[in-house]
């Protein structure tokens, strides 16, 4: 197979790879039976895999038809960096990202592409009308962050923003330029485009293993959803202060009202340090919000990296002597 030039490329599939190894024959044979009458390509992204995923992945192929590029990050960076890496080496018109489990059919992305193009549509993301086939805990953790993102996204309508999701080529290219360590890339979606679908799409039980989603990643990602598109936790802060400040107020006065009219004592010790303890944690709290608005400030401007590619390979591999131009070195 010829690798085809920029212009040519009608769809690139995104698809970050972590502890994959024993998946990687699967997903791999499943992309070579999809049929695509135009020309594709798919964008490997090894997020620093700690297993023999790099290994088995460039093993696999050296061997099969497949118009590919491996990308290697020096280490893990977390999903939506590796994306975005994804993004920057891609030159499809329009770009699909798929999970490496498997758990969103390949097949399936076809619907995306199809939706997009047929629409005119900068982004479409899978309806899962059906259960995903989740942990319990992963689904009521992801639809937590999930209203969140709608709420603090202002979405108009109540899209599932999930990972899988097809995004029109300037869409993609907009968010390879962000070159914010705290990368989410649903928010940017939104930031940069209001023409949105969506289209039902099923959902298959994960082939081996257990999503690498754990409560430390899905706070995580809560995190930069709500500090990084919105400055709703600063006014929430601000009306807590004011509720309290309210409610000091009425306290003292029915405390100077029961001292001035019926004569009583207050007891001192009691009040005083449930007030110390009350508004110690209100301030600790408010810090809190502060400072992990501030501490992502810091990391951006001291330069923390999004992410760092090690390795790039290209699937076939090109006749010795030439160099494809085609496909930029991200390494932000």
């Amino acid at each position: 197979m010829n690798k085809p030039t920029a212009s040519t490329i009608s769809l690139s599939f995104v698809i970050p790879l972590y502890k994959t190894e024993k998946t990687i024959s699967i997903l791999v044979d499943r992309l070579l039976g999809l049929e695509i009458a135009e020309p594709w390509e798919v964008i490997f992204v090894d997020d620093g895999s700690p297993d023999n995923t790099y290994i088995e992945i460039k093993k696999y192929l050296s061997i099969v038809d497949l118009n590919a590029t491996l990308v290697r990050h020096t280490k893990n960076f977390g999903e939506h960096q590796a994306v975005v890496t994804g993004y920057r080496h891609s030159r499809g018109d329009y770009v699909v990202n798929i999970d490496d489990d498997l758990q969103n059919p390949p097949e399936e992305a076809i619907k995306l592409w199809s939706k997009a193009r047929n629409n005119d549509l900068d982004a479409v993301y899978a309806d899962f009308s059906h259960h995903k086939k989740h942990s319990y805990w992963r689904n009521l953790g992801s639809r937590f962050a999930n209203k969140t993102a709608q709420y603090l996204l202002n979405l108009k309508e109540p899209i599932y923003l999930a990972s899988f999701r097809c995004l029109s080529r300037p869409v993609a290219n907009h968010i390879a330029d962000c070159p914010s360590p705290f990368v989410y890339i649903d928010g940017l979606v939104v930031q940069f485009t209001s023409n949105i679908g969506t289209v039902p799409v099923r959902h298959d039980p994960r082939q081996v293993g257990i999503s690498n989603y754990n409560l430390k990643r899905l706070i995580g990602l809560w995190l930069v959803i709500v500090t990084g598109f919105s400055v709703a936790p600063l006014r929430f802060a601000s009306v807590i202060g004011l509720i309290v400040l309210a409610l000091t107020t009425i306290g003292i006065l029915l405390i100077l009202a029961e001292v001035l009219i019926v004569g009583a004592t207050v007891p001192g010790w009691v009040s005083i340090m449930t007030a110390l303890f009350f508004f110690g944690g209100l301030q600790c709290f408010v810090l809190g919000i502060l400072g992990e608005y501030v501490g992502r400030i810091f990391l951006t401007v001291s330069g923390k990296p999004q992410s760092a590619v090690k390795t790039v390979d290209i699937f076939p591999t090109p006749p010795p002597g030439t160099q494809n131009s085609d496909t930029p070195l991200g390494n932000n």
